[in-house]
């Protein structure tokens, strides 16, 4: 079977929410043609093999293309995250991504949707079911599957299971048809906190659940990234709470606690001092029902599961033959390794503003889409390292305020993120009226500490190095 010539300005590989924000916005700044490949059938990438009951951990107004709203506006009015924006469930996020494609991407006549297709390199793709074989030719490729999200239905543990022992992947929890003496959550970080939640949410009896926890992690708290008005005091409140906690702090060490006393940064045991850091987010109300569950088990990774005892780095306990062990270990981003964003005719998206993805992409397209120079295009989008030790929030801060500080200097890139609905915050700010003396203090804080903050997380990132 001869390859199918196709021709277009850009390529872009995944159709996850990274490609489909980038697309998006060169779809709505440019007159560029795009050709979009994946592997999965439907636009959406990690999310067509997400766990059933998976929500976003921020709010949906963050999420999503910059074009089209994911947020329906609403406030939870039930369950552990009431009183705070809505989180957008799985399956809405899928049918959200279908929709965008259907509805906005292939009507506008300039993008050609290649789903069940493998990526072979050098522009060539193949289709799973066909064969068919396809070459590209473009200007430009985006590498929109760099980040290599890793989710528990796609991971291979990297511990050893004998056999008779009763394992599940997090997405078959919804499929457990007889009770265990005792469910054992492997993972401490975001999916075992929603394994956690889950079991106890139906009914589970907190005294029968087990936490394997190798590293406590810091936490981040939702109520503190929301993006209405109303909660002005705690969102921007909290960013002055976290420039003055920096600016104040002596050491690493002191840091930390001042981050914690403001109530920027949550942690399960104060009594445990968190080792890591992937900006997980709870409400108060999930963090309190978290703390119902009492064995949590700190002696490192799982190394070997056995019918009759669990072997870990530091020791090994005992379990009945009727334990349900749930695997939750899959780190969500695999990649680390930063790499420039921009390099000939290669776009590789990465975060430029911590936690969030999505906004990242679109603000990388708009900068291909309106500046020219590719040192200039890479310095406007320097990489925010994403974080795993819990010190490498101060490499993070200090990536993320320069880039701020760069944006704030350039009119048309300021304009462009007050009118981009994934930049919530920069709205805030500017929507506090003149006269409002509660706003105001709160924003003259955040700016009286801000360089302070920068110098303070200076000294420490050379104190950790």
């Amino acid at each position: 079977m001869s390859e199918k010539q196709l021709e277009a300005d850009y390529l872009i590989v995944g159709s996850g929410a990274v490609g489909m924000a980038f697309a998006d916005t060169l779809l709505s700044e440019t007159d560029a043609s795009l050709i979009i490949v994946d592997q999965y059938h439907k636009p959406g990438g990690h999310w067509n093999v997400a766990y059933p009951f998976v929500t976003l951990h921020q709010p949906s107004t963050f999420y999503g293309v910059s074009s089209t709203e994911l947020s329906k506006g609403r406030k939870d009015e039930v369950g552990l995250n009431k009183g705070l924006g809505d989180l957008a469930s799985g399956p809405e996020i899928l049918a959200y991504f279908d929709d965008v494609m259907r509805h906005r991407f292939l009507p506008s006549g300039r993008v050609r949707y290649f789903p069940m297709c493998n990526y072979l390199g050098d522009g060539v793709f193949e289709h799973k079911l066909s064969g068919q074989r396809f070459r590209a030719s473009t200007r430009k490729t985006v590498d929109a599957t760099y980040l290599k999200t890793s989710v528990p239905a796609t991971h291979t543990p990297s511990f050893g299971m004998s056999e008779g022992v009763n394992f599940i992947p997090l997405n078959r929890l919804p499929d457990v048809k007889a009770p265990a003496d005792q469910y054992v959550v492997i993972g401490g970080g975001k999916t075992g906190i929603d394994a956690c939640l889950w079991l106890l949410e139906h009914q589970v009896d907190p005294d029968r659940i087990s936490w394997i926890v190798s590293r406590d992690a810091w936490l981040l708290d939702r109520e503190n990234t929301q993006t209405a008005d109303e909660f002005f005091g705690s969102t921007i409140g909290s960013l002055a709470a976290q420039f003055e906690a920096v600016a104040k702090a002596e050491s690493v060490d002191e840091l930390f606690s001042n981050l914690e006393q403001a109530g920027v940064l949550l942690r399960l045991d104060p009594n445990v001092e968190p080792q890591m850091f992937h900006g997980a987010t709870v409400s108060r109300m999930e963090l309190e029902e978290l703390r119902r569950i009492r064995d949590v088990v700190r002696l490192g990774r799982v190394k070997q599961l056995e019918p009759a005892r669990i072997v870990l780095e530091r020791g090994t306990l005992p379990c009945s033959a009727n334990t349900l062990f749930i695997d939750c270990s899959a780190t969500a981003i695999t990649n680390l390794e930063i790499k420039k964003v921009f390099s000939g005719n290669l776009i590789t998206p990465q975060t430029v503003r911590s936690y969030q993805p999505v906004f990242s992409a679109a603000f990388i397209a708009h900068v291909e889409a309106n500046y020219q120079n590719e040192a200039e295009k890479n310095r406007l989008c320097s990489v925010v390292p994403l974080p795993n030790h819990a010190t490498d929030w101060i490499r993070m801060m200090i990536a993320l305020m320069l880039n701020q500080q760069q944006w704030s200097q350039d009119r048309d890139l300021r304009k462009w993120l007050l009118a981009n609905r994934l930049d919530g915050m920069g709205k805030l700010v500017k929507g506090a009226a003149p006269d409002d003396a509660e706003k105001q203090a709160i924003i003259e804080r955040m700016r009286t500490y801000a360089m302070p903050a920068m110098m303070k997380l200076q000294r420490f990132l050379t104190a950790i190095n």
